[in-house]
Protein backbone atom coordinates (compact mmCIF):
# COMPACT_ATOMS: atom_id res chain seq x y z
CA UNK A 1 0.00 0.00 0.00
CA UNK A 2 1.30 3.47 -0.84
CA UNK A 3 -0.31 6.81 -0.10
CA UNK A 4 0.26 9.68 -2.53
CA UNK A 5 -0.13 13.35 -1.67
CA UNK A 6 0.09 16.06 -4.34
CA UNK A 7 1.05 19.65 -3.64
CA UNK A 8 2.11 22.74 -5.51
CA UNK A 9 -1.09 23.60 -7.30
CA UNK A 10 -2.59 27.06 -7.30
CA UNK A 11 -3.43 30.09 -9.37
CA UNK A 12 -0.91 31.10 -12.00
CA UNK A 13 -1.09 33.61 -14.84
CA UNK A 14 -0.97 32.48 -18.44
CA UNK A 15 2.59 31.92 -19.54
CA UNK A 16 3.71 31.14 -16.02
CA UNK A 17 5.13 27.98 -14.49
CA UNK A 18 4.36 25.61 -11.65
CA UNK A 19 6.04 22.59 -10.12
CA UNK A 20 3.73 19.92 -8.74
CA UNK A 21 5.05 17.45 -6.20
CA UNK A 22 3.81 14.00 -5.32
CA UNK A 23 5.01 12.68 -1.97
CA UNK A 24 4.69 8.98 -1.29
CA UNK A 25 4.31 7.25 2.05
CA UNK A 26 4.12 3.63 3.03
CA UNK A 27 6.38 1.93 0.50
CA UNK A 28 9.57 2.67 -1.36
CA UNK A 29 8.75 4.76 -4.41
CA UNK A 30 11.29 2.99 -6.60
CA UNK A 31 8.95 -0.01 -6.81
CA UNK A 32 6.38 1.98 -8.79
CA UNK A 33 5.97 3.54 -12.19
CA UNK A 34 4.62 7.04 -11.67
CA UNK A 35 2.25 9.05 -13.79
CA UNK A 36 0.48 12.40 -13.87
CA UNK A 37 -3.06 12.95 -15.09
CA UNK A 38 -5.50 15.84 -15.01
CA UNK A 39 -9.25 16.19 -15.10
CA UNK A 40 -11.12 19.33 -16.02
CA UNK A 41 -14.80 19.80 -15.09
CA UNK A 42 -17.04 17.72 -17.32
CA UNK A 43 -14.12 16.01 -19.04
CA UNK A 44 -12.45 12.63 -18.81
CA UNK A 45 -9.23 12.11 -16.89
CA UNK A 46 -6.37 12.90 -19.27
CA UNK A 47 -2.90 11.38 -19.32
CA UNK A 48 -0.01 13.84 -19.13
CA UNK A 49 3.26 12.04 -18.41
CA UNK A 50 4.77 8.88 -17.01
CA UNK A 51 8.20 7.90 -15.72
CA UNK A 52 9.84 4.52 -15.19
CA UNK A 53 10.88 3.17 -11.82
CA UNK A 54 14.48 4.25 -12.26
CA UNK A 55 13.59 7.55 -13.90
CA UNK A 56 15.49 6.69 -17.05
CA UNK A 57 12.45 6.47 -19.35
CA UNK A 58 9.67 9.03 -19.72
CA UNK A 59 6.70 9.44 -21.99
CA UNK A 60 4.41 12.42 -22.56
CA UNK A 61 1.08 13.23 -24.08
CA UNK A 62 1.47 15.23 -27.29
CA UNK A 63 -0.47 18.09 -25.73
CA UNK A 64 2.24 18.73 -23.11
CA UNK A 65 5.40 17.54 -24.83
CA UNK A 66 8.06 20.20 -24.69
CA UNK A 67 6.28 22.20 -21.96
CA UNK A 68 5.94 19.69 -19.10
CA UNK A 69 8.72 17.63 -17.52
CA UNK A 70 8.22 14.64 -15.26
CA UNK A 71 10.92 13.60 -12.82
CA UNK A 72 11.37 11.69 -9.61
CA UNK A 73 13.69 11.49 -6.63
CA UNK A 74 13.44 8.00 -5.22
CA UNK A 75 15.63 8.90 -2.25
CA UNK A 76 13.11 11.59 -1.29
CA UNK A 77 10.20 9.33 -2.34
CA UNK A 78 8.78 12.22 -4.34
CA UNK A 79 7.74 12.73 -7.92
CA UNK A 80 7.50 16.03 -9.77
CA UNK A 81 5.78 17.62 -12.72
CA UNK A 82 7.35 20.84 -13.99
CA UNK A 83 4.83 22.80 -16.05
CA UNK A 84 5.89 25.74 -18.21
CA UNK A 85 4.12 28.12 -20.58
CA UNK A 86 0.80 27.47 -18.91
CA UNK A 87 -2.40 28.26 -20.78
CA UNK A 88 -5.98 28.75 -19.51
CA UNK A 89 -7.01 25.41 -21.01
CA UNK A 90 -4.80 23.54 -18.56
CA UNK A 91 -7.09 24.48 -15.66
CA UNK A 92 -7.96 21.20 -13.97
CA UNK A 93 -7.36 18.99 -10.97
CA UNK A 94 -3.98 17.30 -11.32
CA UNK A 95 -3.42 13.79 -10.00
CA UNK A 96 -0.33 11.70 -9.50
CA UNK A 97 -0.56 7.95 -9.67
CA UNK A 98 1.63 4.93 -9.00
CA UNK A 99 1.60 1.53 -10.61
CA UNK A 100 3.07 -1.64 -9.21
CA UNK A 101 2.52 -3.73 -12.33
CA UNK A 102 3.30 -1.64 -15.44
CA UNK A 103 6.25 -3.22 -17.20
CA UNK A 104 6.37 -1.07 -20.35
CA UNK A 105 5.53 2.58 -19.76
CA UNK A 106 5.55 3.37 -23.46
CA UNK A 107 2.58 1.08 -24.06
CA UNK A 108 0.77 1.09 -20.71
CA UNK A 109 1.88 4.23 -18.90
CA UNK A 110 -0.79 6.39 -20.51
CA UNK A 111 -3.67 4.21 -19.29
CA UNK A 112 -5.35 5.33 -16.06
CA UNK A 113 -6.54 1.78 -15.38
CA UNK A 114 -2.91 0.63 -15.20
CA UNK A 115 -2.35 2.57 -11.97
CA UNK A 116 -3.36 1.15 -8.62
CA UNK A 117 -2.69 4.15 -6.37
CA UNK A 118 -3.87 7.74 -6.76
CA UNK A 119 -3.44 10.96 -4.87
CA UNK A 120 -6.31 13.22 -3.90
CA UNK A 121 -5.48 15.80 -6.55
CA UNK A 122 -4.34 19.40 -6.55
CA UNK A 123 -6.11 22.24 -8.36
CA UNK A 124 -4.28 24.23 -11.02
CA UNK A 125 -6.03 27.34 -12.31
CA UNK A 126 -4.84 29.55 -15.15
CA UNK A 127 -7.30 32.41 -15.64
CA UNK A 128 -8.08 33.56 -19.15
Amino acid sequence: QVKLVESGGGLVQAGGSLILSCAAAGRTLSSYVMGWFRQAPGKKREFLATISRSGSVTNYADSVKGRFTISRDNAKITGYLQMNSLKPEVTAVYYCAASSFISNILSAGCRAEAYDYWGQGTQVTVPS
